[in-house]
């Protein structure tokens, strides 16, 4: 069993579990196949993680547009490319940081040009310098590469994965929520959907 020639959806039995998704940091979870971001777009989420780095979600058509969540050195980066370049906003966390064994809350809104981003209630933005390129077009027809709305990864290289727990993931757009559900994944793989391994007390 340890090395197994296939598995799908098996993962570690945990003394004490909780309501989440867990990454072992090796894997991904793809949930949607092709989703256009566009000119609004609002992504809410709660994560635990014992890493300083790795990505919470990528969605791209592995061209210039497109938005992605990662923690990179212990900062929680928001990017989002309209096709004028990438712009930022970027969270510091206080104290232990990210890696501290508790839940982080996490909204990230793309308005047009405009990115905000609340982490634990505290708020960062940014805003391009081209206010005339405010949609992300992740779904273009025009390309025949497969668009994507990944967990756990980048969508191109180097990939950072994700070590830790999500839930409560919730992405809005024009007043329409979709909350994920990582159990009905399209492709998963190193990830445990449905239980998380509880904090240590």
């Amino acid at each position: 069993m340890a090395t197994p020639s296939s598995s799908h959806m098996v993962g570690r039995c945990f003394v004490a579990t909780e309501t989440g998704t867990y990454f072992e940091g090796t894997g991904f979870l793809k949930a949607v196949s092709s989703y256009r971001v566009g000119l609004d777009v609002s992504i809410a989420l709660e994560f635990r993680t014992s890493r300083t780095n790795g990505v919470l979600l990528g969605i791209s058509n592995q061209a210039n547009d497109g938005l992605g969540l990662e923690i990179v050195e212990g900062k929680l980066l928001f990017h989002v490319d309209n096709g004028a370049g990438r712009i930022t906003a970027e969270h510091v966390p206080e104290g232990e940081g990210f890696c501290d064994g508790q839940w982080h809350s996490v909204t990230a809104k793309k308005l047009r040009h405009r990115m905000e981003l609340v982490v634990d209630e505290k708020q960062s933005q940014s805003e391009s310098p081209n206010a005339r390129s405010n949609t992300c077009d992740t779904n273009d027809p025009s390309t025949s590469e497969d668009i994507q709305v990944e967990f756990g990864r980048r969508l191109s290289p180097p990939a950072l994965s994700f070590r830790g727990c999500m839930r409560n993931l919730k992405i809005t757009k024009a007043s329409k929520t979709m909350e994920v559900q990582f159990n009905k994944a399209l492709e998963i793989k190193g990830v445990q959907p449905l239980s998380c391994p509880a904090a240590a007390a």
